[in-house]
């Protein structure tokens, strides 16, 4: 499985929506397209979603941050994203 980093940008509606069950919802979604989250975090700046989690395939990390996006009206920007340790190994 890959690793991607999906940074979300919250619309107005988007945030008229955050709830913990929605948060649930999103992972769920993610899980039905074969997708695992490590871990989420809010942040400050230029975006306001952090999203680590891993997929199968690329395809199916574009296809989650259509639906994400579908689901909670929060905008992504998917990047694949490897660790130091792998990219170390990889460029050596």
């Amino acid at each position: 499985m890959a690793t991607f980093i999906m940074l979300g940008k919250y619309t107005q509606d988007a945030i008229k929506g955050i709830s913990p069950d929605r948060t649930k919802k999103a992972v769920a979604a993610i899980e039905k397209l074969k997708g695992k989250v490590n871990s989420m975090h809010v942040l400050m700046g230029r975006y306001d979603l952090l999203i680590n989690a891993n997929f199968p395939e690329t395809k199916d990390a574009m296809k989650a941050s259509i639906e994400l996006t579908k689901l909670t009206g929060i905008g992504f920007a998917t990047l694949p994203a490897m660790t130091v340790d792998e990219f170390d190994k990889m460029a050596g």
